[in-house]
């Protein structure tokens, strides 16, 4: 296996099952941060689940950026459970590599 097949240290943001997944970070009106196959899904995720409103229909481009991987996985792992507590190794790779859209993180004072 070289460096690349490693899903940890790959840029490469294809996901179990051949799905191309991008991962979006939004910072305001609240903070999430969002695995979709586009910015226009990632907005859709964002209203329903973070902001429960379709106010946030046109987001400013500096309002919602694709971030790496890399990135997303680390703030992902960092997250933990919400309690202070880290997450599993497996926990995370399966929630992480899974073929589906989903908020991955959101901001705290909403839950």
């Amino acid at each position: 296996m070289n460096h690349t097949d490693n899903p940890i240290i790959s840029d490469i943001q294809t996901i179990e099952g051949g799905r191309t997944m991008k991962f979006y970070e939004i910072n305001d009106p609240y903070y999430a941060l969002i695995k979709a196959e586009d910015k226009a899904e990632a907005e859709k995720i964002f209203n329903e689940t973070v902001a429960d409103t379709d106010e946030y229909e046109n987001f400013q481009e500096e309002e919602i950026n694709v971030v790496s991987r890399d990135y997303a996985l680390i703030e992902f792992t960092k997250a933990g459970d919400g309690e202070g507590n880290l997450e599993s190794t497996k926990f995370i790779m399966e929630t992480f590599n899974k073929p589906e859209s989903e908020t991955l993180i959101m901001d705290g004072s909403l839950l």
